[in-house]
């Protein structure tokens, strides 16, 4: 029986989690499985991979062909080395040591991955607030400078209003006053 190690989809709809199974490869995705090897959360930050190490070695030494996700998460935890240095030989502390090692600097990788993650979501946050700044500015010097126009047109209408009534004042002063031609003498 062809044996394979991969993702059972669990979960509700849009929000699911994986089971990593060992099944026969002729079988449905989401079909019955041999063994239950673990599970894989995707949607919590970081992500959540619980691995039951012993079976998966258990089954990887039995033959079980892994799918590309699965192959690729069991890389980042360290069991793929610790596969291959075990069919080389090596003895259970070197391979251990091995191991252990690899989750160090693979922990400190994520961990720089994080704190990379977190500083540009700081920078984003940051770049936003003085975007919505220098808006609410613009906004404020644009109606400003619309208060300032409607002031402008304003007393240029009430200057010319004040002309107008001079004008007027002038002229009825003038018709008022008697002048020198309109036979009073």
């Amino acid at each position: 029986m062809a044996t394979a190690i991969r993702f059972a989809r669990m979960g509700k709809k849009k929000r699911p989690f994986y089971r990593l199974v060992a099944v026969d490869s002729r079988k449905r995705r989401d079909g019955a499985y041999l063994a239950n090897l673990g599970f894989y959360n995707p949607f919590v930050e970081p992500y959540e991979l619980q691995l039951h190490d012993e079976e998966i070695m258990v089954w990887l030494k039995r033959g079980a062909v892994l799918s590309e996700t699965v192959r690729s998460l069991l890389k980042a935890h360290g069991l793929m080395l610790r596969f291959a240095l075990e069919k080389q030989g090596l003895s259970a502390e070197d391979v251990s040591a091995k191991v252990a090692e690899f989750r160090a600097s693979a922990d400190v990788r994520a961990q720089g991955r994080a704190d990379s993650t977190a500083r540009r979501k700081s920078e984003l946050v940051a770049e936003g607030v003085r975007v919505k700044a220098e808006a609410a500015a613009a906004k404020a010097a644009e109606a400003a400078a619309t208060a300032a126009a409607a002031k402008a047109a304003a007393d240029a209408e009430a200057a010319e209003k004040a002309a107008a009534a001079a004008a007027e004042a002038a002229e009825a002063a003038e018709a008022t006053t008697p002048t020198a031609g309109d036979g009073a003498a």
